[in-house]
């Protein structure tokens, strides 16, 4: 999953801080960001969607627990309105 280190133009795809994980866009900004333990996508992540403002919107937000999604999950759309809101359990949805 971690293979990759940097675009052609050298930003880094990805770095990690402790157990946080944060993946980012060829142009530096952020694209998702959580917490990654033992190789796995844990607990809440954020994902962003690239935006040519100084800040990327968010695009979904929700919980993973061994690269599962599992409990509530939000996904926005470009104008900030909630597209869905569901909820999961080992990856299922509910």
């Amino acid at each position: 999953m971690l293979e990759k280190k940097n675009y052609a133009n050298g930003q880094a795809t990805h770095k990690m801080d402790g157990d946080i994980l944060t993946y980012f866009f060829k142009t530096g900004k952020i694209k998702a960001q959580g917490e990654y333990v033992n190789e796995q996508m844990q607990g809440k992540w954020m994902f962003y969607r690239e935006s040519k403002g100084d800040e990327n919107k968010l695009w979904q937000i929700g919980h993973f627990v061994d690269n599962a999604k599992h409990g509530n999950w939000q996904r926005y759309s470009k104008t900030d309105e909630i597209e869905y809101d569901e909820d999961f359990e080992n990856g299922k949805k509910l």
